[in-house]
């Protein structure tokens, strides 16, 4: 992370009304926020670690807090069945657009729903308009993705639980917010 960076800045620097530093470093109130929630990765974290249920609210106003949040997309899977429509009404409530992809089952049983492709084209088609993109994931695979980001001058932010996240994933970004260390914020119990 870059904490050095805010180390080497007097405090009347990083409360400044100024655009952010090239490293984005620095938070402020005119940032246009762009929130991407990998809602699979999030909710089974939740489930296995702490066998509660995320709460996509408290994430959403951390992310925005202080700043503009101008957009959020939570991208979600359709089972045959339909009995997932109530959650993504829900997320819609709380001012998450959903995207939604139907799952694959495969001849033998397996089935599949992978975002991640469908994630990093939104983002990096969406990066010119926002300053700042938080990925609600702990997922390693989408290190590139927050890289390339930062070389484009954006801030990058992970929201993911600590426990479950990618340690390079951690590393890289601006900001890292582990939602297990705040429980009461970010967890809803079952």
């Amino acid at each position: 992370m870059r904490k050095d960076i805010m180390k080497s800045l007097k405090k009347s620097d990083w409360e400044s009304e100024a655009p952010a530093s090239p490293v984005n470093a620095i938070k402020h109130k005119e940032q246009r926020v762009l929130v991407l929630f990998d809602v699979q990765n999030l909710y089974h974290s939740a489930k296995n670690l702490y066998g509660a249920r995320v709460n996509f609210s408290g994430i959403l106003k951390t992310a925005g807090a202080q700043r503009r949040l101008i957009r959020a997309f939570g991208y979600v899977v359709r089972t045959k069945t339909g009995e997932e429509k109530p959650f993504f009404e829900a997320l819609t409530k709380v001012g998450i657009e959903t995207r939604v992809r139907d799952l694959q089952e495969f001849y033998g049983g397996l089935k599949k729903a992978d975002w991640d492709v469908g994630i990093v084209i939104d983002a990096i088609r969406s990066a010119p308009h926002y300053d700042v993109i938080c990925l609600c994931s702990g997922d390693g695979d989408f290190i590139p993705l927050m890289e390339y980001l930062e070389n484009q001058g954006k801030r990058t932010e992970v929201f993911a639980f600590g426990r479950s996240a990618s340690a390079k994933l951690k590393e890289v970004v601006d900001e890292f917010v582990d939602l297990g260390a705040s429980p009461e914020i970010y967890l809803l119990k079952k």
